[in-house]
Formats: structure tokens, sequence, C-alpha cells
């Protein structure tokens, strides 16, 4: 309930900043050396809410379906891109994380190419991914395009869990690693049965951050090799009629958030039970 009343009061606040300052913005925007450090607050630049609204139920084109169904297909189709490249992304992050903590020189030598491999910017990327990936085949599978943005999104997503798990993983004290080791626990055991639970409260915060990365990553893998069917491909073809239909740019955008953020809900679903079963069980051994 707190979260929910928490998401309400964010929604207000968002709607409130948007419309307060369109009210009361320059309709050039406000510059300072010659640097506009403030939007544009015409309509052109930011339509209302309202008519942002309005513009989903119209048909996107003449005769057309309307603007929420396309959006909501091309959201379906970005989120099946992300989910495989959440669970690849994932799987390698926690696997990443676990050689870092059973290996000391692992982490030495690894963990500061994983912080770096974030520097490297997405647009130029991802037509790189698209150029190596075209002479790839799994058997008589050709790689596909969706491929090649599943494998952005995974390369974003798989950082915040190796360093967020990493983090987890060390966090047990040395009073409970040495009773593991009083009871002739091994590595894996006491992984299993002190680790990997003390790294709860680090790996879920980690999986949320790695599925919005993971859908930024898709929409913009979409944007930079021309994928269609995706929300990213629709903000650049929406993008097209920014002059003429303003409002409807921003249905493509809205679409996207609202993926962001269903991703992030559902990580948020899958903690429930096991941090509820974690604490039961912290509550019972106390």
């Amino acid at each position: 309930m707190r979260r929910a009343i928490a998401a309400l009061a964010g929604l207000a606040a968002f709607v409130l900043l948007w419309e307060g300052y369109k009210a009361v913005g320059n309709p050039e925007g406000t510059v300072v050396l010659g640097v506009r450090i403030l939007p544009r607050a015409d309509d052109l630049s930011m339509p209302h809410l309202l008519d942002v609204a309005r513009r989903l139920s119209r048909p996107e084109l003449t005769g057309g379906r309307p603007v929420w169904h396309v959006v909501l297909d091309a959201c379906l189709f970005t989120l099946g891109i992300t989910a495989a490249g959440f669970a690849a992304g994932a799987l390698v992050g926690f696997v990443l994380a676990a050689l870092m903590q059973r290996f000391r020189v692992v982490e030495r030598g690894l963990l500061p190419y994983v912080v770096l491999s974030q520097t490297v910017p997405l647009v130029a990327l991802a037509p790189l991914v698209a150029g190596w990936s075209g002479a790839l085949s799994f058997g008589p599978y050709p790689w596909q395009d969706w491929m090649t943005v599943s494998t952005i999104a995974a390369y974003l997503a798989f950082f915040p869990v190796a360093v967020g798990l990493l983090r987890g993983l060390q966090s047990p004290s040395a009073s409970g690693v040495e009773l593991m080791r009083s009871y002739a626990a091994g590595w894996w055991r006491t992984f299993v049965k002190l680790r990997l639970p003390a790294s709860l409260p680090f790996l879920f915060p980690a999986l949320r951050l790695a599925g919005a990365a993971a859908v930024v990553g898709a929409v913009v893998g979409e944007i930079s090799t021309g994928t269609r069917g995706g929300i990213g491909r629709l903000v650049i073809e929406y993008s097209r009629e920014a002059t003429s239909d303003p409002a409807k740019v921003y249905t493509a955008m809205l679409g996207a958030a609202l993926l962001g953020l269903a991703v992030a809900a559902f990580v948020s679903l899958l903690e429930l039970p096991l941090m509820r079963h974690r604490r039961r069980v912290e509550v019972n051994v106390i």
C-alpha cells in the first residue's frame, strides 16, 4: 500500500511539474549564456498531458487501429526481446559475481573491466554487434535481428547484477563464515546456505536496475539496428510527425516508460515471496 501511494504521489508530482512549467515557462525556452537550460514550453515541444491521453484513443491513421493498440503491440514485441536479454544478462552477471567472490584474483583482474564496459556508448556498439552477428548462425538457424537487440539488452543488464550480487555475496559476517567452516561446509554449501540468502537484499534491487537497463538497451538497439515491430522503432516513426502531431510522439515514449516500469514491477513481485521467506527463517532462527 505504501508503494502504491508513493507511486501515485510521484505521478501526481510529475503531472503538476509538467503542467506547471508549461503554464509559466518560456515558449522559447530559458537560455543562459547561449545555452538552453530549460526546454521550450510551447505546444509543439510540450503538449498537454491530456492531449497525449486523448491521442491514445484516436486512430493511428485514418481508419486504422487506435494508437494505444499499436503502442501495446510494440511494447509486447519489445518485452519479448527484453526478456531474452534480461535473462541472458542476469545469468552472465550471476556467474561473474560467483567467480569474483570465489577467486580474489578474478575479482581484482575482472571487476575493473566490468565497470569499464559500461562506458562504451550504445549508439556505437549496436551497429558493431549487428555487423559481426550477421555472419553467425546456430546450425540451420541464422542469426536474427532480434538476437542483436537482445545482446545489447543483455550487455546493459549484466552489470548491475554482477556488481550488486558480488556485494551481497561478500556481505556475510566473518563469524557466519567461520561457523560454516566449523561444520566442515565446503565453498558450494556455504554459497548456497549462507552467501546466497544473505545476498537477496542486494540482488533484487540490482535485478530491478538490470530490468530497466535491459529495456533501455532494447529500445536503443531497435533504433540503431532498424528492427521493426518494437517500441524503439515506433518512437522513430512517430517522431517524423512531431511537427504536425506532437502528442503522437509522446504516446510512444509513454509506452517505453511504462514498459520499463512493468519489468521493474515484475521483479518486485518475484521479490516478495522470497524476502518474506527469508524474514520468516531469520525470525525462526532468532
